[in-house]
């Protein structure tokens, strides 16, 4: 298991936080398509996505996926989604915090 430099959030309002984060705080794109925006900060990469989940998500990398699943549910740990097409998931831990896991 590691941890990445990514941060996650979601916006119902996609386009105008891409802006806010490029032209108000002068991040950098890394990556902008019509689905999510990377932005290079120096100390992490945001990435912004459309929809609705409140607060940022970190993102933990895991050489298995599935015995990872286990072990967090099996600690307490919750699945907040699923998407089939992307190989990843997101688990709000016992103490409140979401992160993405994701097989490295």
């Amino acid at each position: 298991m590691s941890t990445t430099r990514d941060v996650i959030i979601q916006s119902e309002r996609f386009d105008q936080a891409a802006a806010f984060y490029r032209d108000v705080l002068g991040f950098q794109p890394t990556v902008e398509n019509e689905r999510l925006v990377g932005f290079e900060t120096g100390s992490f990469q945001l990435f912004v996505e459309p929809g609705s989940r409140p607060g940022a998500v970190f993102d933990i990398e895991f050489d298995d996926l599935a015995a990872a699943k286990r072990l967090l549910l099996a600690h307490g740990c919750t699945i907040v989604d699923e998407d089939p097409s992307y190989p990843r998931c997101h688990v709000r831990d016992p103490h409140g915090l979401l992160f993405n896991i994701a097989e490295r």
